[in-house]
């Protein structure tokens, strides 16, 4: 990757579309590619098309659309003009949306058709224009412009953003509540692309298969900016990533590099994975020992890599704690996958390590360019707050000067509200968010995300969450119960049962068995944590638990 004296990009556009002008960079995966050099043209035609509609550098614009060329087109646009994007989460709701535009203030939104719908009930004249994001059609506004795209124009201006002003504005959906509108700039985003660069090498003929939503920064920076920089390529599905879409879609691409979330490959573990090796009493055995497990391990990575499509090197996980024992597997199966640690505020990444050089439950050290300390370590364990500083760190929350203040110190510290500890080789481990550690009743430390990985490795248990409540610890839990139904059907049927084939008469029986499960995952996990740990009451939750972008639990929803 290239070097540059000025970190914005109507400086480095031209010259990646230049210097890659022939490779494939933005597609569909079963669609058209557009090269840099047509990628180029519409960034321009875009541009000029921003102009004719008045938008001027210092305007805030959003995009509010699904995974598509188009997104990485406009956002490059609205960049190269210096006008300030406003990425928007896809799965926003009306309430959420209409909030951004009004505390945003801007201007435009690009939005996909698929979403159009969630419009409807927002006041018109909150923005002036609104753009298919599909065909760049205009679709309404209050705005008395009606100029139409031109696939084949030029902005008529020239264009040099400051670097280190505000560009980027991202609406967080966070697990603690509250909304923040993060403000990054140009040499925030684009510093961190490329030295995340640094930590995984990327090459032009690398292919990329994107699966989280663009407008998150850790697909963003890491699974836009850096292969663009780089002159690699990305595909995009034109559906959710379920099983039926992903699956053949990663024997088409066979990516070189994936960016993922913690409950994806733990979903795979807990679904592919373990059952496979569950139904037979053989494997069941085998899985028991150390030495037999890691061979079964090893035997399922090499099927499992070939599921991805075989050429994987990098299959990187952030924005929450791998689980313990999903990670032991991927080690034993050696999987070529990797940890980042990162926060929308660090645009994201601050720490994290390549294929070749993971360590158990460790994150890895912080990325060059960037400081990382423990603020005040517990002089036993190490742990405290994980505090980062450097040109990755945002310019503040928009609007919030109290809360800017509460997060940065004076001297540009920011801190994360992580807990974390350095080992002596300078890599860094992640013991989960402050604001969820419990302070037990005689000054304990209790981490909660410990207490849960013990938790989500018990049989038919899909995700938990343990909290304090009055004064006792909690562990809220929701099981799978269309696995239990057809568990207990294929039960009773085997005895003779006229339980028919619409379960009807099982739902009864499996909220029993839930409730005896429950019992038993309680005594099971008290005699494995220490007793200040040990859950006080068990709650069933019937319905999957609210989360973030990148699959965290909204945790303050269930306080």
């Amino acid at each position: 990757m290239k070097t540059y004296s000025k970190l914005n990009f109507a400086s480095i556009i031209p010259d990646v579309v230049s210097s890659f002008a022939d490779n494939k960079a933005l597609g569909f995966v079963d669609g058209e590619y557009l090269t840099y050099s047509q990628m180029g043209d519409k960034i321009k035609a875009v541009m000029a098309f921003l102009e004719s509609l008045g938008i001027d550098p210092g305007d805030k614009v959003v995009i509010f659309g699904q995974n598509m060329p188009n997104w990485g087109v406009v956002y490059l646009a609205l960049q190269c003009m210096g006008v300030i994007s406003i990425p928007v989460l896809p799965d926003f709701n009306k309430h959420e949306l209409e909030n951004v535009l009004l505390h945003s203030e801007a201007k435009t939104i690009f939005i996909s058709k698929n979403l159009e719908y969630k419009l409807n009930d927002i006041k018109k004249d909150l923005i002036e224009s609104v753009i298919s994001m599909e065909d760049f059609s205009l679709l309404e506004g209050k705005s008395s412009a009606r100029a139409e795209f031109n696939k084949d124009a030029s902005p008529l201006k020239t264009y040099n953003p400051d670097e280190e002003a505000l560009a980027i504005l991202l609406y967080t959906s966070g697990t603690t509540g509250n909304s923040k509108g993060v403000m990054l700039s140009q040499k925030n985003v684009i510093s961190n692309a490329i030295e995340a660069g640094g930590v995984q090498t990327i090459l032009e003929n690398d292919r990329f298969l994107s699966v989280l939503p663009l407008s998150h920064t850790y697909e963003n920076t890491l699974g836009f900016i850096l292969p663009i920089l780089s002159g690699a390529n990305v595909s995009y599905l034109t559906k959710a990533p379920t099983a039926s879409v992903l699956l053949p879609a990663l024997q088409k691409v066979r990516p070189d590099v994936m960016l993922t979330v913690p409950m994806i490959i733990e979903k795979v573990y807990r679904n592919s994975i373990l059952p496979v090796i569950q139904k037979n009493a053989i494997t069941r055995s085998l899985h028991k020992f150390r030495p037999t497990q890691k061979l079964l391990y090893r035997m399922a990575g090499k099927k499992l890599y070939k599921t991805f499509g075989g050429n994987l090197k990098f299959f990187g996980i952030g924005g929450a704690k791998l689980d313990a024992v999903v990670e032991r597997f991927l080690r034993d199966a050696r999987f070529p996958y990797a940890i980042g640690y990162g926060l929308t505020e660090t645009s994201p990444l601050a720490a994290g390590s390549n294929a070749s050089m993971t360590r158990f439950q460790a994150i890895g050290p912080k990325i060059k360019g960037c400081e990382v300390i423990i603020n005040k370590p517990d002089p036993h364990s190490g742990e405290g707050e994980i505090w980062v500083k450097g040109p990755n760190v945002m310019l503040g929350y928009y609007k919030d000067k109290e809360r800017t203040a509460e997060v940065m110190t004076p001297d540009g510290w920011f801190k994360t509200g992580d807990l974390g500890v350095f080992d002596r080789q300078g890599w860094l481990s992640h013991k989960g968010r402050l604001k969820n550690m419990i302070v037990g009743a005689n000054g304990e430390n209790i981490y909660p995300e410990e207490i849960e990985s013990l938790i989500n490795n018990f049989r038919h248990v899909v995700e938990s969450i343990v909290i304090k409540k009055k004064g006792k610890l909690v562990a809220m839990v929701h099981f799978n119960r269309e696995e239990l139904e057809k568990k207990l059907v294929g039960m009773k049927s085997g005895i003779g049962s006229e339980i028919d084939k619409k379960l009807e008469g099982v739902t009864s029986r499996v909220e029993e068995y839930i409730n005896d499960l429950a019992s038993e995952l309680q005594a099971y996990i008290n005699t494995r944590v220490n007793k200040f740990s040990r859950i006080q009451v068990m709650l069933v939750q019937s319905e999957p638990f609210q989360k973030t972008a990148t699959q965290k639990i909204k945790r303050y929803l269930y306080y």
